[in-house]
């Protein structure tokens, strides 16, 4: 799956300064994610001899990827705050230094083996490494042999054994394995989640992937699809909305092929139970699969006030042929159906997407159908990608490559045409005023930004004087726009 998130750089947790803990509560944890000191952390997992001793076990975590590993990272630091662990902001300081890779696309696989050789030094010292996440489950034991100085490979299908694999580390053991749960019925759920964002809180609602897509890991990396209950979903919710948390996101590789394994609530009406939640305000999800996105969900949109009008859904190719190559399960036709329920909402609902240009065979002609579907939808915004082999996957046995100076091409193509119809959806927002939640102030410019429920930026200015609390709602005019933004002023 090519996650909306993915083209983020690693986002930077930085839960610095954190006092040494043990037994945490999600509430106590959550008063130490609202530290002034805690940012948005970078997250490489670091080591050190020094965690043999219960005084001062310290770790280091740098995570890489989407929104669903950037949260599973949440759950990783909340475990080693819960197992006595100290997080500290940088390597030299860690004695466990621990990468929670991606390996959606090579370029985010070489970063961690890059980093780690960056890091060997440090060995001398004593500091133990491990590598979690998608590049671990891929690799398996085969990273021990290119980086020799990693003590610990661990899947995310295995997060939920972490307790036990710090007491083999701790014990000495210089290789600790993680990596046989990818057909486990089980989440990985605890109440020990470090957030690192004290409004918007993210909830995994179903893990792993059964669709297969020919040019995708996440089914050998994380798994076989397995949802929550939507009881213990609720009750998470629930448990955010207590803390103060405003903003939603449920998460999955397929958010909408959540499956309630007690047979309770379809994924749509999950939505509307979790967006009822007293002092939640906005509930957003993502990644939509388009086989198993349901006119359900749209109506649920419309009715429930509080779900965001945005749906995420990628489309991947604009050529039905090129869709089968790809094993993505339904057609060009298929696929302007959803949108089409979705444009039919009496809310005007945002639309995103993933494209992929340049998969093995796309003839320029099938690369046309692609632009003219982008015509036709009129995105808001769209993730671009060049094709990337990945290990295991079926397009890998497929011929006719596309050169890479070709998909380079192709791809400048399609974010050209992109930009303009980005532009000219966004000047209808020129003249309207929209609710956004403040996420914080470029001092330089002088502007604020918030976030729509659109998902949309918007950069704005506020009377002289006028302080605004970062995760406060407000409205805001706005007085123009560009391909990827909107700006505006505070209305008042």
């Amino acid at each position: 799956m090519w996650n909306m998130f993915a083209k983020c750089s690693p986002s930077r947790l930085r839960l610095a300064a954190l006092s040494r803990t043990g037994g945490l509560s999600l509430a106590s944890l959550a008063r130490v994610a609202r530290d002034p000191v805690a940012g948005i952390i970078f997250t490489p997992l670091v080591y050190t001899d020094s965690m043999s001793g219960a005084a001062d076990k310290t770790f280091y975590l740098e995570t890489f990827g989407c929104q669903m590993n950037a949260h599973d990272s949440e759950k990783v630091v909340g475990t080693l705050l819960a197992q006595g662990y100290r997080q500290v902001p940088t390597v030299e300081e860690a004695g466990l230094v621990l990468y929670n890779t991606c390996s959606i696309r090579d370029k985010a696989e070489q970063k961690v083996f890059n980093r780690l050789a960056d890091y060997k030094k440090y060995r001398a010292q004593g500091k133990q490494f491990g590598v979690l996440g998608c590049v671990a489950q891929q690799e398996g034991e085969k990273i021990f042999e290119r980086a020799p100085y990693v003590s610990l490979v661990c899947g995310s299908a295995s997060y939920r054994n972490l307790p036990q694999m710090l007491v083999q580390l701790e014990a000495g053991s210089s290789r600790v394995t993680g990596l046989d749960d990818r057909m486990t019925d089980e989440c990985f759920e605890t109440e020990f989640t470090a957030r690192t964002n004290p409004h918007r809180g993210y909830i995994t609602i179903i893990e792993g992937c059964d669709k297969f897509c020919a040019y995708c890991v996440v089914p050998f990396t994380r798994g076989k699809e397995r949802s929550r209950t939507s009881v213990s979903v609720l009750e998470e919710a629930r448990q955010l909305a207590d803390l103060g948390y405003t903003e939603i996101q449920l998460l999955g590789q397929n958010v909408n092929s959540y499956r309630d394994p007690s047979g309770i609530k379809s994924f749509a009406e999950l939505l509307v139970v979790v967006a009822s939640v007293g002092g939640i305000r906005r509930v957003r999800f993502t990644t939509s699969h388009p086989r198993d996105f349901g006119r359900d969900i749209v109506e649920a949109i419309d009715a429930t006030p509080a779900l965001c009008d945005h749906v995420h859904l990628p489309v991947q190719s604009g050529s039905t042929r090129v869709l089968d190559a790809m094993s993505r399960l339904y057609t060009r036709d298929q696929y302007l159906e959803r949108i089409s329920w979705i444009q039919s909402a009496r809310r005007d609902i945002s639309l995103t997407s993933d494209l992929i240009v340049g998969f093995p065979g796309e003839t320029e002609r099938e690369f046309e159908e692609t632009l003219s579907l982008m015509d036709l939808v009129g995105y808001d915004s769209v993730f671009t990608f060049k094709y990337s082999p990945r290990p295991n996957t079926p397009a890998l046995r497929l011929e006719d490559a596309i050169p890479e100076a070709e998909k380079a091409r192709r791809l400048a193509v399609l974010n050209d045409r992109q930009k303009q119809i980005g532009a000219r959806r966004n000047q209808r927002h020129v003249g309207q005023v929209l609710q956004v939640m403040v996420e914080g102030k470029n001092v330089a410019r002088g502007q604020w930004v918030g976030r729509t429920s659109q998902i949309k930026v918007l950069n704005f200015t506020a009377p002289a004087g006028r302080e605004l609390a970062t995760g406060s709602y407000v409205d805001v005019r706005v007085t123009g726009c560009f391909p990827n933004s909107l700006i505006g002023e505070l209305a008042v």
